[in-house]
């Protein structure tokens, strides 16, 4: 199971949507807050890009020396159509400043040192402190798993049905009416939303931890052998 600092910082560093939420800034739109960009720094601080002319900018710059409290909300939705489709939310808040520099022509590098950190998903909800945070790694599917869960959904719809023959006496009472979508994918399993009569979530764990798309592969080929047999 992935701790919650790892599941904290796949989402940072996944394509969710996010916006930066600064009390007291009033008047702007939520497209306003959006971060063009993110990324985490050595230090677990979080840099976000924003048009030179964002609220957000313009906050961080009048603020100068004075501290700037913001929170950087993170949504994360499952790319593929299926009922409950929020997935999770994450919420980093700290101090928000302005970067030196710009990185390129209109857009300005925001840095948020991390306070205080949450996240709430489909493993649960768990507080996350910003030194785990900061040595966390991403899971390593994380830049693919749009693309990954669409591809089985679309691809191998049979195969990923199939799997509710893993799943004993559960697997039998939800033959009848109901579908099998692939929700999510991570280094340590699948995790399929079975629909219909009933709805509920089954995870598939993988043999061993997989540390590439290559190891997915033969990971995914290990669970559609044992739900044949």
């Amino acid at each position: 199971m992935p701790s919650a600092a790892e599941r904290t910082r796949t989402l940072v560093q996944s394509t969710c949507s996010a916006v930066l939420i600064i009390p007291g800034l009033d008047g702007a739109l939520p497209y306003q807050l959006m971060p063009d960009h993110r990324s985490v720094g050595p230090d677990g601080e979080v840099f976000l890009v924003f048009p030179a002319d964002s609220p957000a900018v313009r906050a961080a710059t009048h603020a100068q020396d004075d501290e700037l409290n913001a929170v950087l909300e993170i949504t994360d939705v499952a790319p593929v159509s299926v009922p409950h489709r929020i997935r999770g939310r994450a919420w980093l808040s700290g101090w928000l400043t302005r970067g030196p520099d710009q990185v390129e022509p209109g857009r300005m590098v925001l840095r948020l040192e991390i306070g205080e950190a949450c996240v709430d998903d489909l493993w649960g909800a768990d507080q996350v402190e910003p030194e785990d945070f900061a040595t966390a790694v991403a899971d390593p599917l994380v830049e693919h798993e749009a693309e990954l869960l669409q591809h089985l959904h679309s691809a191998h719809g049979a195969e990923v049905r199939s799997l509710r023959e893993l799943l004993g006496e559960r697997g039998e009472r939800t033959t009848a009416g109901s579908a099998a979508v692939p929700v999510a994918i991570d280094r340590f399993g699948l995790r399929v939303r079975f629909t219909g009569v009933q709805c509920f979530d089954a995870r598939f764990d993988f043999p061993e931890p997989v540390r590439d798309v290559n190891e997915l592969r033969y990971a995914m080929h290990t669970l559609f052998d044992a739900a044949a047999r």
